[in-house]
């Protein structure tokens, strides 16, 4: 089936257990520059994004704690390799637990030109990109949220590492890029400001 922009992707829904706990995922984790070829299944992906931003309380609460339960950040999903998903850029629902498309198109080496021509981060299957709305914040909490949010996407990208290390898979956080650049890349609305990008794949023997 071949998806038009704007088009909703269903994710499985994400398991609530697995077979490494916390502690093992602690201390297994490692920060990956080095990817082995091949893709992601869609499992794989929906598990990093409910670990990022996923919805776990029938009050709406989600994965990653958040100042007031104001939840500035936006999560988008820079697909190259994903199983039975085309390459393309995609933004993550957390309350349906779905994508939508917003690019087609694999856009892993534009994004790795735009982090400082930082080539190893287009041999990850896919890049998360952690970006966030500050005035959401900022209207509860003003100057505080300078704070606040990025310490939010701190914690959203260190569920993201274990997750990453229960899964079998590879990550490690890029925060030296051009924001302007990314923005473009992505497509990005303007109230939006990337905070950090996550390349993901299958760690190099």
């Amino acid at each position: 089936m071949t998806l038009e922009l704007g088009d909703a992707v269903a994710l499985p829904e994400p398991r609530q257990a697995g077979p490494l706990s916390v502690e093992a995922a602690l201390s297994s984790r490692r920060s990956v520059r080095d990817f082995a070829k091949g893709p992601l299944t869609l499992a794989e992906v929906s598990q990093l994004l409910w670990a990022a931003q996923g919805i776990t309380d029938p009050e709406g609460y989600r994965a990653a704690p958040s100042a007031g339960a104001l939840y500035p950040l936006e999560v988008y999903l820079v697909a190259g390799e994903v199983a039975a998903l085309e390459a393309g850029i995609y933004k993550y629902d957390p309350l349906r637990h779905r994508l939508t498309l917003m690019q087609l198109g694999d856009r892993r080496a534009e994004l790795a030109a735009a982090a400082l021509d930082q080539d190893w981060m287009a041999d990850g299957a896919a890049v998360l990109v952690i970006a966030a709305v500050p005035e959401r914040t900022e209207r509860k909490y003003g100057d505080r949220a300078n704070r606040y949010v990025p310490m939010e996407a701190g914690h959203a990208a260190e569920n993201v590492y274990l997750q990453a290390a229960a899964l079998g898979l590879g990550t490690t956080v890029v925060g030296a890029f051009r924001d302007a650049q990314v923005k473009a890349v992505v497509g990005m609305a303007r109230d939006e400001r990337p905070l950090c990008l996550l390349p993901v794949g299958r760690p190099a023997a």
